[in-house]
């Protein structure tokens, strides 16, 4: 696991999603409901996207 820094995020939110993908936040929801290409966190009604899965998912590189 990487080292941690302060503020450091790990997860992103369906509207930040949505956001990074120029799509609406239901379409966001949608995706994370039903994709199984990176890891979903639900606690209660919340719904957070593990951000390394998603990043990889989208292609982006994290920087060392």
């Amino acid at each position: 696991m990487e080292s941690e820094k302060p503020g450091q995020k790990y997860t992103y939110t369906p509207k930040e999603i949505s956001e990074i993908l120029n799509i609406s936040i239901r379409s966001a929801y949608n995706l994370c409901n039903n994709s199984t290409n990176f890891k979903i966190i639900r606690i209660g009604r919340s719904v957070r996207v593990m951000k390394d899965s998603f990043d990889q998912w989208l292609g982006i590189q994290n920087p060392g």
